[in-house]
């Protein structure tokens, strides 16, 4: 699976590109060793990476040399620069939710796509893949609302 996914990232990440892993860059038991760790990170393509720490990113995880490693960021991209949110977590609501901003997550695996505002961005839902910003909001518009949305978000 290790060797899918980078030959996958290689494809579509190119050399001056940033990638961005929205947690869980490992799991199971090589997921302690920092020498395998190692070995697959320096595997990776793009000229900056960036971890967005997940429920399973171990402390050899965090200890790789990420050009980042946060919990949560807003990120600038698309059509109208909207600060666009990244989390391992699924949210309901964030920071210019209501301004055409979308909400990057992982964490449930294939368990749900997510809605019309917050996207799974999970390899397990992209054919094991990476995707760009456009592959998102493409499919953000053919996923539902969510049923919250209003409890939360109520128009103004």
């Amino acid at each position: 699976m290790d060797l899918a996914l980078i030959s996958n990232m290689r494809e579509r990440v190119g050399h001056d590109d940033d990638l961005w892993i929205v947690g869980d860059f490992a799991f199971g038991p090589r997921a302690n060793h920092a020498g395998y760790l190692i070995e697959i990170f320096e595997q990776l393509p793009g000229a900056r990476k960036h971890l967005i720490v997940g429920n399973h990113d171990l402390q050899p995880t965090l200890d790789l040399a990420w050009d980042t490693v946060t919990s949560l960021i807003e990120l600038r991209d698309g059509p109208l620069k909207q600060a666009n949110t990244l989390c391992h977590y699924p949210m309901i609501t964030w920071n210019h939710a209501r301004r055409s901003a979308l909400q990057f997550f992982g964490h449930v695996h294939n368990n749900w796509l997510g809605s019309r505002n917050s996207v799974n961005v999970g390899v397990d839902v992209w054919d094991f893949s990476p995707v760009q910003f456009e592959d998102i909001a493409a499919r953000a518009q053919d996923l539902p609302p969510n049923l919250h949305w209003d409890d939360v978000e109520p128009r103004k």
